[in-house]
């Protein structure tokens, strides 16, 4: 992956997203999301015992050690909100260390399309080059592109109605309501803004 032109900065929010190449689907499966989530959660770590696929062939016992020594490990960003879309993927993260996300972005990417690739049984980049990253200049901001993000289900007419948007298994609403499929998020930043979940809800 090539040097960004501008650095990204250690302290400092950004939302991140990539898409397919030629907006070819990257998701064609529940496990292919449930993937994409679990080696987000993993190469978040700064210390990683073992790469993910020598991960995923441990025991159950054995992984499961990992994922709780990895899930009080330091991590290279927070989680704010994440959404996976069938041919993209929107993150709202935190830099925690230097180089964090694209130390993230560049583990994840890599391990994914690899998985992918044999997966489906192509060869070929599978994302649309260098993940792109927009820096959040305002609480204001933060607040809106958290919205966006998990908003975009239903904007891009995956799910018909609102109802349905809540369910929707691949984005972090559902963290931010209670109905935790997956626990990636730090939530404070966002949801302390507002005087209870549902008052997130509504906005």
């Amino acid at each position: 992956m090539p040097a960004r032109f501008v650095p990204l900065v250690q302290n400092y929010y950004y939302h991140v997203f990539n898409r397919g190449v030629n907006k070819r689907l990257i998701f064609k499966s529940k496990y292919e999301y449930n993937r994409f989530l679990s080696l987000l959660r993993f190469y978040n770590s700064l210390e990683y015992p073992v790469k993910f696929s020598k991960f995923i062939k441990l025991s159950v016992d054995q992984r499961k050690e990992i994922w709780n020594r990895l899930d009080n490990e330091k991590t290279h960003t927070d989680i704010l909100s994440y959404c996976l879309m069938p041919n993209h993927f929107h993150l709202l993260l935190k830099q925690n260390s230097e180089n964090g996300i694209s130390k993230l972005l560049g583990n994840l990417q890599n391990s994914y399309a690899r998985y992918f690739n044999v997966k489906n049984e192509r060869i070929g980049h599978l994302f649309q080059g260098q993940f792109k990253a927009v820096k959040i200049d305002s609480e204001e901001q933060l607040l809106h592109v958290s919205r966006y993000i998990h908003l975009n289900p239903y904007s891009s007419a995956i799910v018909k109605d609102l109802n349905a948007l809540q369910k929707y298994e691949w984005s972090s609403l559902s963290e931010y309501l209670d109905k935790v499929l997956f626990n990636l998020c730090s939530k404070k930043n966002i949801i302390g803004n507002f005087k209870n979940k549902e008052s997130y809800k509504k906005f």
